[in-house]
């Protein structure tokens, strides 16, 4: 028999010793596995061993998570082949002669981008690679061009087909469709209020982002041409979220079918060669591959958490603390956003949602005024892929912030990208707290599809 630890011990040695490995810069999936492995030992029996193959299991069978993988070959595909560079070299010049049209350039791209890329990093360093010197070329402000790219690049979490959305579904026992579409009116939201704020600052004070000179514009009918030469990959987005939304397809054939577009597309732009191929699978085993071991070893120490029941200790303290349901929700939505200073995504989700979407279930579909349970689940989950994108942007640990200083020049200092985040933090907890006020934001589209 093992040793027997009051629960509030527990918590402390089990999530303090999570943090203090973490800090040491070991990786999130072997800290988490090692570490339930060792509690496993310490604490439990060799019953509790079973929670080994239990947990991970039904993870390993699980036919929603192979869309993880199309999705990221999806991406990969199209950004070796050159098409990522060529979309932004055509929005940026037909929006190039707006005050600050570059920035919103930008953002337009990354929204276009976050539909066919589901990984954050990717997003960011070619944004970062492409469309930084061009506008530090135009003397625009680095503060603005610099925020652009990050917020930008963080919407590939939110706008379907999000991997973040898909392992959140898994995990919360939700459907992946549902998600999807409920997250693109808040991810679209976002992506507005960007390039408003982008806007509003560069008309304010057009030094932070001149427009382009006359006689690098190009007429009207040069513009039309150019979208032309983009109908393929915006083809292949339409088709991919049609599918899903049309409820013709689940998430994991669309990523087929995304798959074998990307093929197309490359083949079309003459860039579909042995080289684009094998780079693209390299890209996708070593992401699909991290994803899937933090969902290993989080899935097991968070299940022994669970079992030695730390979800009641969590309610209970919760409630103990003579917070109301909101209060309960908005609690959760401040210690998402603590986390996301220092952990992963992928370890928030594992090490958090387990424990959060059955209390958030418990307080009652009532609570927060809904009439049918399943609005309640579908809107806190997406509440939580719009929270997750503050993650990426908050110092100290925000992944975007690192993304960038990898591809941003020597001159511009570490300080320097994390100012140009603030804004936009700020713009994330607007758009995430007018989800909060006005569900409607999140339940409309899904009610409208799905009736």
């Amino acid at each position: 028999m093992g040793l027997e630890i009051g629960i509030e011990w527990l918590t402390l040695i089990m999530f303090g010793s999570l943090l203090v490995l973490l800090m040491a810069g070991l990786p999130l999936a072997f800290v988490t596995g090692g570490l339930a492995i060792v509690f496993l030992f310490v604490l439990g029996d060799s019953r509790a061993l079973n929670i080994v193959p239990s947990r991970i299991f039904p993870l390993m069978t699980n036919y929603q998570l192979s869309a993880i993988p199309l999705f990221i070959f999806m991406a990969a595909m199209l950004e070796k082949a050159g098409l990522i560079n060529e979309m932004f070299d055509v929005i940026y010049k037909v929006l190039g002669g707006v005050k600050g049209g570059l920035a919103s350039a930008t953002i337009i791209a990354s929204t276009i981008l976050a539909a066919m890329v589901g990984v954050i990093g990717a997003a960011v360093v070619t944004m970062g690679i492409i469309a930084l010197p061009a506008m530090l070329k135009r003397q625009y402000d680095p503060k603005i061009a610099m925020g652009s790219i990050m917020a930008g690049g963080t919407l590939g979490i939110l706008i379907p087909p999000s991997i973040l959305a898909i392992i959140y579904a898994v995990v919360a026992e939700q459907s992946v469709g549902e998600l999807f579409i409920g997250a693109v009116i808040p991810g679209l939201m976002l992506s507005g209020l960007y390039i408003a704020y982008v806007t509003v600052r560069c008309y304010i004070n057009p030094q932070l982002g001149p427009p382009i000179p006359l006689e690098e514009r190009i007429s009207t009918k040069e513009k039309f041409k150019l979208l032309g030469q983009m109908s393929a990959p915006i083809a292949l987005i339409v088709v991919v979220l049609g599918v899903i939304f049309s409820g013709v397809a689940t998430p994991v054939e669309a990523a087929g079918i995304g798959t074998f577009g990307a093929f197309i597309v490359a083949a079309i732009h003459r860039k579909l060669n042995w080289q684009t191929v094998r780079d693209a699978s390299i890209t996708t085993l070593k992401a699909s591959a991290m994803v899937i071991w933090i969902m290993f070893g989080a899935t097991i120490f968070v299940g022994l958490y669970v079992l030695e029941g730390g979800q009641q200790f969590v309610q209970e303290t919760m409630q103990g603390a003579g917070l109301g349901p909101w209060g309960i929700l908005i609690v959760m939505q401040i210690l998402l956003v603590v986390l996301g200073m220092f952990l992963d995504w992928v370890g928030i989700l594992l090490l958090c949602v387990p424990i959060f979407v059955p209390i958030i279930k418990a307080l009652g579909a009532q609570a927060f005024g809904f009439e049918d349970p399943n609005d309640l689940v579908l809107w806190f989950g997406v509440l939580y892929l719009v929270n997750m994108q503050m993650s990426f942007l908050s110092p100290p640990f925000g992944y975007a912030l690192f993304y960038l200083r990898g591809v941003a020049p020597d001159w511009i200092p570490m300080t320097d990208i994390f100012k140009s985040a603030l804004p936009f933090l700020a713009i994330q907890i607007i758009g995430l707290v007018l989800c909060m006020k006005f569900p409607e934001i999140i339940t409309w589209l899904p009610r409208l599809v799905y009736g």
